[in-house]
């Protein structure tokens, strides 16, 4: 086994012995972890939402320690301009409660702040702790609801109370700038954590997967029924698949099958009526615009059907490390030539990060090159002899098992790991972050490179890092009008870039975030351009956001053609005849047509 491989198999075991520890003990955490912490950066980073971690053997039980009853319930409001909707809040408490199926049900799923499992809930799915803080924004109600009709409920009662509660949904809290349990105006998080079903029919290669369900469980219910299928969503455990999916969501078989929201193929959501709708009774272009255009404009996802997909009895994987002396500028520079170009069976990305040299006190840049092949070794040895030899891959770099235990090896567990891990949901080790994305149309020069290392020496950037994700393969041949998702045919990857760090306060972030928008204006040159092309999945108020209220078509297409290039003005279409009132709406929600005729001055 590879050094690499080994420090990979210690990983679980390090974070664990962090639990209780300080923050200034992380960044010997970090040291200790060598390598394999870029697998905890994927999980942190990827999608959809993604964030850092893992699992522990406890649970919150979401059910327990409920309102006691509605009729004394009071919100504790968190600041004076919220304190003059108190009277609505209370109300909208009420609603709840007289238009339930079930009173008593309805208030076993309500959490206020003066309730003493409201924290917790709240915390409990937060992945970045930059919305941690004592003055961010909290929710004025979280419901965690248990079954559908609660939901209708929940939208008919804000709504009633003249949008004076906006409607935040969350399903693994994986949204990059928290818009799924953050808001500056009066809100109520609909968490989805007890919508976990997933059904699997290996006869017609189908699941149907609840959308508070995880990457990682959804893995496991494949694994629990056949060796032979899998699907092509992220690597990180954690990540709910309501956010996930509807925003794209891709992982290591992108290149075979493209993102997992290609792989939908039925749906079901709560309108903004409160009706629940199938792909058949909502018509096609919702059911399009929900597969990769950002599901939280629309309404809220129940649950997806996906297909399910081939994988061999056996697969390879290898990490291979690098570091500058070791000639990684040259390997880097010809990789982006040639991990497009790859049969669709082979994945290669490519971490850049800042590492301890093998010279005392000195430190130096390692790309990690990570890989998935469907199929064994000897094909791979082969193939990579062909197509990229400088990499000098070896037998003993590569290890053979079977898809599911790669699952665990990309989430940074160790071989031998029970697949139980999968189902546990509770991030272990969380951090401060900010990340951006970016799309690559040609090679970037060695200079650029070398221009990429000097900003990684850095004090700010003692723990970032950049994620090449490679495209080619199915994603060329998938139209970039197909699904909302417009990526495709010319890129030859997607970059990610993040920056993490430990240290409170807002001093600290600034210093930090500052350091990733200067990378990004250095990256300017070399990415795509006309739009700026951007992942909805990494999400990004940087490159534009709506106005605190109603929002233009002018406003909301800054970031709009970013994320989603053409097919924008598509979205806005659906948006128009789906929810002309803007209900649904956030930070980055598509905006409603009508709202263009309104402000057409904006």
């Amino acid at each position: 086994m590879s050094s690499s491989s080994l420090r990979q198999a210690n990983i679980v075991s390090l974070v664990r012995a962090a639990r209780g520890r300080k923050a200034d003990h992380l960044r010997s955490l970090l040291s200790a972890l060598g390598s394999a912490f870029i697998f905890l950066h994927a999980c942190t980073i990827n999608d959809g939402s993604n964030e850092l971690m893992y699992a522990s053997t406890s649970r919150i039980n979401m059910k327990t320690q409920s309102t006691s009853g509605l009729s004394f319930v009071l919100v504790l409001l968190f600041s004076s301009s919220w304190a003059a909707s108190a009277q609505n809040h209370e109300d909208f408490l009420q609603c709840l409660s007289l238009h339930s199926q079930n009173s008593t049900s309805i208030s076993q799923v309500i959490y206020t702040p003066n309730n003493s499992s409201y924290l917790p809930i709240l915390q409990f799915s937060i992945q970045n702790l930059r919305f941690t803080s004592s003055d961010t924004p909290k929710p004025a109600v979280i419901v965690t609801p248990s079954h559908e009709s609660q939901i209708s409920t929940v939208i008919k009662c804000s709504r009633t109370h003249g949008l004076q509660l906006q409607i935040r949904v969350r399903s693994g809290g994986h949204d990059y700038e928290g818009l799924s349990y953050v808001s500056e105006l009066p809100f109520v998080v609909l968490d989805m954590i007890n919508f976990k079903s997933i059904t699997v029919d290996t006869e017609t290669r189908t699941a149907w997967v609840q959308s508070g369900s995880t990457v990682g469980e959804l893995y496991y219910r494949i694994a629990e029924k056949s060796k032979v299928l899998g699907f092509p969503a992220g690597v990180c455990p954690t990540v709910g698949v309501g956010g996930h999916f509807s925003g794209g969501g891709y992982g290591m078989m992108l290149r075979k099958y493209g993102l997992a929201a290609d792989n939908v193929i039925d749906a079901r959501l709560v309108n903004v009526n409160g009706e629940i709708l199938d792909r058949k009774s909502m018509g096609e272009d919702l059911f399009w615009a929900i597969r990769g255009g950002g599901g939280a404009s629309f309404g809220v996802i129940l649950e997806w059907k996906i297909k399910l997909l081939s994988v061999p009895k056996d697969v390879t994987v290898f990490t291979v490390d690098k570091t500058l002396e070791q000639n990684a500028t040259n390997l880097v520079h010809k990789w982006q030539s040639v991990a497009s170009k790859f049969p669709e069976d082979l994945f290669i990305r490519n971490f850049i990060r800042r590492v301890n040299s093998t010279r005392d006190g000195q430190q130096t840049i390692q790309a990690s090159f990570n890989s998935l092949f469907l199929g064994g070794q000897d094909r791979l040895l082969s193939l990579m002899q062909e197509s990229f030899p400088e990499l000098g891959l070896a037998k003993e770099d590569c290890t053979e098992m079977s898809w599911i235990e790669s699952v665990l090896y990309f989430a940074g567990f160790p071989r031998g790991e029970s697949l139980e891990v999968l189902l546990d949901r509770t991030p272990l080790v969380r951090l401060y972050f900010k990340a951006k994305s970016d799309y690559v149309k040609e090679p970037i020069s060695q200079n650029g490179l070398e221009g990429i290392w000097k900003m990684f020496y850095e004090d700010e950037a003692e723990t970032a890092q950049m994620i090449m994700t490679p495209y080619g393969g199915k994603m060329d041949e998938i139209s970039e009008y197909a699904i909302p998702f417009p990526h495709r045919a010319g890129n030859l990857y997607k970059i990610q870039q993040s920056v993490y760090w430990e240290e409170e306060g807002e001093v600290a972030a600034e210093r930090h975030i500052s350091w990733i928008r200067r990378l990004y204006s250095y990256m300017a040159p070399y990415v795509s351009k006309l739009p700026r092309a951007a992942y909805i999945n990494y999400r990004d108020l940087d490159v534009g956001v709506n106005n605190q209220g109603n929002t233009s078509y002018a406003q909301a297409s800054i970031w709009g053609f970013k994320y989603f290039k053409k097919n924008f003005n598509r979205l806005v279409k659906v948006k128009t005849m789906v929810d002309p009132g803007n209900f649904f709406r956030n930070e980055q929600s598509i905006p409603p047509v009508s709202l263009r005729r309104k402000k057409k001055g904006d």
